[in-house]
């Protein structure tokens, strides 16, 4: 995910905090992956000794004109620096990228291969369904968005699924047997002119072959993503879910209000959208689905970035340890720390959006 692929005119990727290598205070050869680097993600890299948070969204947005305890994030980067662990931000350079998160996403939307996290959402299949119980309250009859009196399942939260508790949210099941991969072309919202990038972009525009009926775009967000416990959907007044035909969808992890504004397409697919953002497109017949802005990002930690980094990372430490062996004059305490073969990349289990919902289990 080079940087050339990010989008400098607002953004700020890189490396944001490199610390000094302490040969006295070695850190773990090993990498935390983060949505947000909040204090609790900060205090995880401290006490499980890593060397480098590379946190997809920059902690460091604009100039500072100092650095100092008062401010909660530069507090962070300032126990960071003293622990010895370095921050990286890749961000936009992500999103663009092909294979990035923006097809990751579109292939969540299409029903392409996706590697599911292993702790992800458990969705019964047909037969299941009819024969389980409700574990929850029915919706109302007039539920506008929901047929009624449906099996529920569960959408898992990332990174914390061992600890779902009974008022988690529970999503109503549809009872739309699991579709496979539709055909389709994608191309990007925003493509980027780099020959040695070509099919580089921001967002991802889908135009499926034949229409899809909402509902199984729905459990395929569902089953892809893994880690929202719901998420807010908006459809056009008078219509209910199972009606709407969707042939085309839009699609922008995070914030997507700005670049999906405009788009003539049937469902906008993204993080976040404002109030009036969403009423324009369901104005416009247009339906939207939101996941929360970081959920639509952090399954690709999961999913994507841990094995790829993992195998890259692996690869340069031995290309570094041979380099290093043979250079004359090295210093003793760099020779021990050459010997140490370890590698490692985890997904921070702190990291999570900071909204969640909480659902009455009792209907009037």
């Amino acid at each position: 995910y080079p940087e050339a692929l990010a989008d400098k005119s607002w953004d700020n990727t890189g490396l944001l905090l490199e610390s000094p290598f302490d040969p006295l205070r070695r850190q773990m050869n090993s990498v935390l992956l983060t949505v947000d680097l909040t204090k609790a993600v900060a205090d995880e890299a401290i006490e499980r000794n890593d060397s480098v948070i590379v946190a997809y969204h920059p902690i460091i947005f604009r100039g500072l004109k100092s650095i100092t305890l008062a401010n909660s994030q530069q507090q962070s980067l300032l126990r960071l620096a003293a622990e010895g662990i370095s921050v990286y931000s890749p961000h936009t350079a992500i999103d663009a990228a092909p294979g990035g998160l923006g097809d990751w996403l579109a292939d969540i939307i299409t029903g392409e291969p996706a590697t599911a996290p292993t702790d992800g959402a458990v969705i019964p299949d047909e037969t299941s369904s009819k024969s389980s119980k409700p574990s929850t309250p029915q919706p109302p009859e007039d539920d506008p968005f929901l047929e009624p009196k449906r099996p529920t399942y569960l959408l898992q939260h990332h990174p914390s699924t061992a600890n779902l508790q009974d008022g988690d949210l529970k999503l109503y099941a549809l009872p739309y047997p699991p579709l496979a991969s539709t055909a389709h072309t994608r191309h990007p919202i925003r493509p980027l002119d780099l020959p040695a990038h070509p099919g580089a972009g921001m967002g991802r525009i889908v135009r499926f072959s034949k229409p899809q009926s909402l509902p199984s775009l729905i459990e395929r967000i569902g089953r892809g993503l893994g880690n929202p416990k719901g998420f807010p959907i908006a459809i056009p007044q008078g219509k209910q879910i199972p009606d709407m035909s969707i042939s085309s969808v839009g699609i922008c992890a995070g914030s997507g209000g700005e670049l999906l504004s405009g788009l003539d397409v049937d469902l906008l697919f993204t993080g976040e959208m404002s109030h009036h953002e969403a009423l324009a497109a369901i104005e416009k017949g247009q339906c939207v689905v939101t996941l929360f802005h970081s959920n639509s990002e952090r399954g690709f930690l999961h999913s994507v970035l841990r094995q790829q980094l993992l195998e890259a990372v692996k690869a340069e430490w031995e290309v570094v340890r041979k380099q290093e062996r043979e250079r004359e004059g090295v210093e003793e305490e760099v020779l021990e720390a050459l010997e140490d073969e370890y590698v490692g990349v985890e997904v921070s289990e702190r990291d999570r959006d900071p909204y969640g919902i909480v659902v009455s289990k009792v209907y009037d």
